[in-house]
């Protein structure tokens, strides 16, 4: 690993945030395809998924979900649920920035696929008693036409379309399956 990778991830953890952002977008930046260095960042990015500063939080679950590609030992299938019980953070704004980088998971791998999907499934059934159940359902409902996109497989679609027609009100069923009309 570079010097200059080595020092934005140290600085995704300080507390002066306008190099953290500035970190944060790099990490994000070159992550975005696979990269040789994931499992020197692995451990530090799970730790920071639970820590008491919610924006380390927020940086740990979009970094990790990105890092799932470069992830040939499969380790992110250990990780799973530590990081969708961050789609349940204290801080709503948190669990949205986890929730919609989740999809990224599933784009590494059929095992990957079916963790994260079984993870959405569950989320999507659980949520609905929570303050922002809709947008959170919303949000899922994104998250598997991410997924989608991405792979083109038509499970995938079809699981989201299943999920939709679970929805009692009228008006959400038509909000989330207005993700799903061609543009």
């Amino acid at each position: 690993m570079d010097k200059v990778i080595q020092t934005n991830l140290q600085n995704l953890w300080i507390e002066d945030r306008e190099l953290q952002n500035k970190a944060f977008f790099h990490i994000i930046e070159i992550t975005d395809k696979p990269v040789a260095w994931a499992y020197e960042a692995w451990d530090d990015v799970v730790a920071n998924l639970s820590h008491s500063d919610n924006h380390n939080r927020a940086i740990a679950a979009q970094v990790l979900c990105n890092l799932a590609k470069s992830d040939p030992k499969e380790r992110i299938l250990k990780d799973f649920n530590t990081l969708i019980t961050v789609t349940k953070d204290e801080r709503f704004v948190t669990a949205r920035h986890c929730m919609q980088s989740l999809w990224k998971v599933g784009v590494a791998g059929k095992k990957q696929q079916k963790k994260l999907i079984d993870g959405l499934v569950g989320r999507f059934n659980e949520c609905i008693t929570e303050k922002n159940g809709t947008l959170i359902r919303y949000d899922i409902i994104q998250s598997f036409k991410n997924l989608y996109d991405a792979i083109k497989d038509k499970k995938v679609k079809e699981k989201a379309l299943q999920l939709i027609e679970t929805e009692e009100d009228i008006k959400y069923r038509k909000k989330y399956a207005s993700l799903w009309k061609s543009k």
